[in-house]
């Protein structure tokens, strides 16, 4: 349990800025996935796409805070998807 501690506190110590918008991320991906899991006959991706958006965006900046590319280039990429979501969802494309 102690190493467990020691991992979050080493992450938040290591930048602070890049942990609490890694939090925000966490929330709000968390909540979008209950959302879309909660309502899978009929999801209203209204909701679900800004959720994801806002997940994906913060842990895109935190990404590029802690310098890892890779994960910088994956979220990145699901903010653009989410913003494409989003259109369609709302019949603007």
């Amino acid at each position: 349990m102690t190493k467990i501690a020691d991992f979050w506190i080493q992450s938040y110590k290591s930048d602070r800025i890049a942990f609490w918008f890694e939090l925000v991320s966490f929330i709000f991906t968390v909540g979008a996935s209950a959302t879309l899991a909660l309502n899978a006959d009929n999801p209203n991706m209204l909701v679900v796409y800004p959720g994801f958006l806002i997940g994906s965006a913060t842990q895109a900046y935190a990404s590029y805070r802690r310098g890892l590319p890779w994960i910088l280039l994956l979220t990145g990429y699901f903010v653009c998807v989410n913003i494409l979501g989003f259109c369609v969802a709302a019949g603007w494309v």
